[in-house]
This record gives structure tokens, sequence and C-alpha cells, in this order.
């Protein structure tokens, strides 16, 4: 029977939850104040701990700190998105507004404890590898997905604000994948039958940004031969994706600030203004406080947008998601381009887990689909990835691409000793390997020692000025 205490300074809504958590078997202490939860009980014998955001002293949030490694259900009557989002960046489990229904919080408990259920020693040791499918729903969609601790906190978030309409700003750099935190949103939300219409605010010239967002009226500009609805209006009812909004001209910016705070639109040469209900998500890679303060960005949006902040990790934070990644764009490009299924060698993986990735997410998806389209063969090599690093293959690396060693593959078949290996190109192996193997192989057999075509070893040979031996007069 799992133990729950309720921290609520109210003796009518403590007493009504406490009857209902144990009439569903749940053994329930309560206090009235942190002070008389932590001088009565010890917070570390139960499972879970509700408590109310305001209470007399010091705030629920405090038993966040006290518990430790109880998890703590922040309930609030006080709105605020502001106040569920301040009480998730400290550490709070999960969030209920009052006046909550039954089933609400009932299920929300189940969630809660059922998690925690599963977060054993062993577990945490060995991640189960659909564990942020698991945690989220649909999240992992296409190329979202990532076991590294920064991307299960996005996961988290993503699935929290995604219940709400609360407008979500997704910090990150290029390529990281914004928009598919967006999508990820829009995806789990409400609104998920409704259109979600993506914006790239830096590809609208400045003198279109606001007819784009908002309409116009016939005549109301030169060009504008017809009415026109804008983009806002298509997202009635979903979702509006505003990517790179850092680039929004100022003009553009108040008529937002406008459409956030009053739900409403006004197109381009209209005197009429027109309701609509859509959620704003928006993302940018710049500094907006920054912008906010140099007179670029509008501080009264800047603060409309930061309700929920969402923060993209950037490639070369995310580990062995990296690998990850690679797999799977790999399975897709070899699809997308009807190649043969394809693996990486052990020094690509290698490679790529040390690269800095400046272009992220979108600069690996690239350089895997360059490589397939390169591969003479099934392996896909380092040079192939085109990156900006010196390739140095290690032993393993060139036994694994040129032929494993097995019973009926003897290490004679590879001529240079492992501390001279670690030190070559692929170029300068490709030649050593050739030069000492050529007198008792044949093209054939250096080719698929080598584990490339005839015609790319003749091309290798060209190229390298690596000549063929001369064949022996029969006398």
């Amino acid at each position: 029977m799992s133990r729950i205490l309720i921290v609520e300074d109210e003796s009518i809504i403590r007493a009504a939850l406490k009857r209902l958590l144990e009439k569903h078997s749940y053994a329930v202490d309560d206090a009235a104040s942190v002070d008389d939860a932590v001088s009565t009980f010890n917070l570390n014998d139960y499972q879970l701990i509700i408590s109310d955001l305001r209470l007399p002293g010091s705030p629920g949030t405090d038993l966040i700190t006290l518990a430790k490694n109880t998890p703590v259900l922040i309930m609030t009557s006080y709105a605020s998105m502001r106040s569920a989002v301040d009480a998730m960046k400290m550490g709070a489990v999960d969030y209920i507004a009052k006046p909550f229904n039954h089933d609400e919080m009932l299920a929300t408990i189940r969630t809660i404890l059922e998690s925690a259920e599963t977060k054993t020693p062993a577990s945490l040791d060995e991640p189960e590898p659909d564990s942020s499918a698991k945690d989220t729903g649909n999240l992992e969609q296409g190329d979202f997905v990532g076991s590294c601790d920064a991307m299960r906190s996005l996961f988290t978030r993503i699935s929290k604000v995604a219940r709400t309409d609360a407008t979500a700003l997704i910090l990150g750099e290029s390529g990281t994948g914004k928009e598919l935190a967006a999508k990820a949103i829009h995806e789990q939300s409400d609104r998920r039958s409704a259109p979600m219409i993506s914006v790239n605010c830096a590809s609208i010239p400045e003198t279109l940004i606001e007819s784009e967002l908002f309409g116009h009226e016939k005549g109301s500009f030169t060009g504008a031969n017809s009415a026109r609805s804008g983009l806002i209006e298509a997202a009635d009812g979903g979702t509006l994706f505003l990517d790179e909004i850092g680039e929004l001209p100022l003009e553009a910016q108040a008529r937002l600030l406008r459409f956030l705070q009053e739900s409403e639109i006004r197109r381009v040469g209209s005197v009429q203004s027109k309701k609509v209900n859509v959620r704003l998500v928006a993302a940018t890679h710049r500094n907006l406080k920054e912008l906010a303060k140099q007179g670029l960005f509008r501080e009264d949006l800047y603060y409309r947008l930061y309700v929920m902040e969402l923060r993209m990790p950037p490639l070369r934070e995310r580990g062995q998601d990296i690998l990850e990644l690679a797999d799977q764009f790999l399975i897709k490009a070899c699809e997308k381009m009807s190649a043969p299924p394809a693996m990486l060698s052990p020094s690509c993986r290698e490679i790529m887990l040390g690269y800095h990735w400046p272009g992220n997410v979108r600069e690996l998806e690239n350089a895997i689909e360059r490589a397939v389209i390169l591969a003479d063969d099934h392996i896909i090599t380092p040079e192939l990835l085109g990156l900006d690093v010196e390739v140095r293959p290690s032993l393993e690396t060139i036994e694994h691409t040129y032929g494993e060693r097995t019973a009926n593959n003897p290490p004679t078949d590879l001529p240079v000793q492992k501390q001279s290996r670690a030190g070559l190109s692929l170029d300068d192996y490709f030649q050593r390997f050739v030069l000492e193997n050529q007198e008792r192989m044949n093209e054939t057999d250096l080719a698929k020692k080598l584990g490339v075509s005839r015609k790319c070893l003749w091309e290798r040979r060209q190229k390298l000025g690596i000549p063929r031996k001369p064949k022996v007069a029969q006398g």
C-alpha cells in the first residue's frame, strides 16, 4: 500500500482529499503547513507528497528539497501557468489545478507512483530503449528521439505543456530540432485534429510579414488585388508555430502582441477585428532578452512568450544519442535512395562521438545522406561523412572495414603492426596493404579483402599511383 502525505492549509480540502485517497486504498497522513509536515513526519517514508503551493510560512515548493527522493505533486488555485512552470523548474514531479477533478487527481497519482516504481537501481543502470516513448505517449515521432538526460527532461516538459494552451518558447541552436518539438507539442495537445501552421519569420520579406500573418484586404497595398486571409487565421482552432521569431520586425511584433492579449486579429487595411482561437509556439536561436535590452525586440512581447521555456540541447551534449540518430538516419537514407542496408564502421562511430557538430542534428542527417551517396559498399567509413576532422582509423576500424579476422581469415592478411596501423590514413593503409599483398593475391582477392569493387580498386590505384605487379614471362 502506497503512503501519501497531504500538505494543505484548508482543512475542508485536506479532509476531502484524504477521504478520496483512503477510499482508493492509499495510506494517508496530512499536515497544515511545511513546518507541521517536517516536524511531525519523516518525509522519506512516503511514496508521494501532495502539497498546496501557497501555505502559511514556507511555500509548498520547499518540500521538493526537503523530501529529496520523494516526488512532490503541487496543487495551485492560482491558475497561473507561471506558478506551475516555476514549480516544475524547481523539481516538482507534476502539478494540478484546484478545484481538481477526482478522476484527474487519481490518474495523476497513479501515473506518478507507477513511474517511481520503474526507477529501480537496475533500470537506472540499464535504461529501457523505449523509455522516452513510454513516458511521453506518441512523442517519439520521426527523428525526434533521444535517451540522454537532457532529452528525457525535454520530453517531460513537452508532455506537460501540451496539455495546456499556454504559449511555449523553444530555444536552441540552429539544427537542434525546434520544429520537431513544436510538432510534438501540437500532436499531444487537444488541437491535434486541427492544423498546425509553421512560419519561418526569417524567410518572409519584412514588407510582407504582416500581410502573411494577419491577411489583407483588397487594395490595402500595391499588389493586393484581392482580399486574403493570413496564416494566423488559417491556424484557427490549431497551433501556429513561429520559427526564428527574433527576426520579426518591431511593427509586426506589436500586432502579434495584441493577438496574444486579445485573441483577435485585424487584416492589413481592415477596420474590423476577428476573434481567433490559436495556440502559439515560438522558436529562436537568438537571445530574446538581450535583443529586448538593445531595443530590437519588444520586452512586453518577450514576457508574453516566456510562459513555458523549452531548451533544445545541442547535439554535441547528447552523448550516445548521436549514434542512435545516426543509425536512424542511415536506415532512412538507404530507403530513400533505394540503396542496400549499410552500417557505420567503428571508427565512424568514434569520430561522430568526438565531433563538435556545429550544425547539430541537421548536419548529422546531411552527413549520413552524403555518405550513403558516396559509399561503394555497405560499410560507411569516416571519410565519406565529409566532416572537418582528420580521419585516422584505429586497428579495430581497419579490421572491421577491410575484413574481420576469423578462423578462415588469419591475421597475416593485415600487413602492419597494431602500433603502426593506428596512425595511418585510409589512403596510406590502402597503399601499404596493396603493395605488401599483391604478390600473393590477384586483383579479385585484393578487392575482396579491402571490401571494395575491382573498379574501385583500379581507380584507387590510379589515384595513388600504385603500379600493378609485373606479370612473370612464361619461359
